[in-house]
């Protein structure tokens, strides 16, 4: 029993720190990058919600909810993280108005749905045989949600390396960052299988 929980809770930590599907990763770095170490409550719940939004994805798929259309998916997945962004590139600098922060988590919450609806596929199969579906999915959130603390722990220290030891502003780091991970993605929707 003890190992079906960490296999399930390292996979879930495996599928956001997995490199050569770094859509999660990319996401994650937008989400946290104009966030410093005192903001940690709201990164934890940004991440927290992010993770819910990701989980009831899977768990609609694996019930038979909803049905994923795979090249939508692939396509919106790079779509929110150039939404978040673009967000971050024409607000950096700006000190965003306490009404927007429902605005902020039900996005979250949105953008957690698309991209746990591109893990859908894979989650499904490896619960295929399993009798506790909902059990391996909460241990499968616990991982992901550790694997996603973890991301957002090495941006927020880069972001305190760059503007205290490098001393670059806040809002230039967030405006760069941000800026490489458009270039990054504006590949991936230009590459993705939806309009062939």
């Amino acid at each position: 029993m003890l190992d079906n929980f960490w296999f399930n809770v390292q996979y879930g930590m495996n599928h956001v720190l997995n490199l050569n599907a770094y859509d999660h990763i990319l996401f994650l770095l937008v989400l946290v990058v104009p966030y410093l170490f005192k903001d940690w409550k709201r990164i934890l719940l940004l991440i927290t919600i992010f993770t819910l939004g990701h989980s009831l994805s899977l768990v609609m798929a694996v019930y038979g909810i909803i049905k994923v259309n795979a090249k939508l998916v692939e396509f919106l997945i790079p779509l929110t993280i150039l939404i978040v962004a673009l967000y971050n590139v024409f607000t950096a600098g700006k000190k965003a108005p306490s009404e927007k922060v429902g605005i902020l988590f039900l996005s979250t919450l949105f953008f957690g749905l698309v991209h746990g609806l591109g893990f859908a596929g894979v989650f499904s199969m490896h619960v295929k045989k399993v009798e506790g579906k909902l059990i391996a999915l909460l241990e499968l959130a616990l991982g992901i949600e550790i694997g996603q603390m973890i991301v957002a722990f090495i941006v927020v220290f880069l972001g305190f390396l760059c503007q205290t030891v490098f001393r670059f502003s806040k809002r230039d780091w967030i405006v760069v960052l941000s800026a490489v991970v458009v270039g990054l993605v504006i590949p991936m929707l230009i590459h993705s299988n939806l309009f062939t």
